[in-house]
């Protein structure tokens, strides 16, 4: 994963202050805290499939953003890294790959997802919220981290 040319998520989230993570930027719709807490759940749904638990497909995109009221910003960020590292010991069984995820996903557009195409949807996704981060980051500036970042 080192090799792309996105950020990598620890990185992104690099020396964030929790008082940062949780504050809503005028005009938009999310705090960072809360992306990270919707990256967990649907990293955590998507690995618990994987893993052949059959956890319901949510009935709303809107139960997909958790409440974040109680969480706080440290130990949401190190679920993240938590499943991210779990994701890559899944992607590291190469037999394990083509498997069909089983149960098979109840949402027609996902029914056929293999574990290979299960692992690649959570990394799109991530990288998608994780652009809104920097870009959260870069409003309230707090950009670059404090171990620099990509300048293009």
């Amino acid at each position: 994963l080192e090799t792309f040319a996105y950020m990598p998520p620890r990185q992104v989230l690099d020396g964030l202050p929790a008082e940062d993570a949780t504050r809503r930027v005028a005009g938009t719709p999310h705090s960072i805290l809360e992306i990270c807490a919707h990256l967990n759940f649907w990293q955590d749904w998507f690995l618990k499939r994987v893993d052949g638990v059959a956890e319901p497909v949510v009935t709303s995109a809107a139960a997909g953003w958790p409440s974040v009221a109680g969480r706080t910003w440290e130990p949401e960020r190190d679920a993240f890294f938590a499943g991210l590292e779990r994701a890559v010991a899944i992607s590291e069984d190469a037999g394990r790959l083509t498997a069909r995820v089983e149960p098979a996903i109840e949402f027609p557009p996902l029914a056929h997802f293999t574990v290979r195409d299960a692992l690649m949807h959570v990394a799109l996704h991530n990288a998608h919220h994780l652009g809104q981060i920097v870009t959260l980051r870069q409003i309230m500036g707090l950009w670059p981290p404090p171990d620099g970042a990509f300048t293009w």
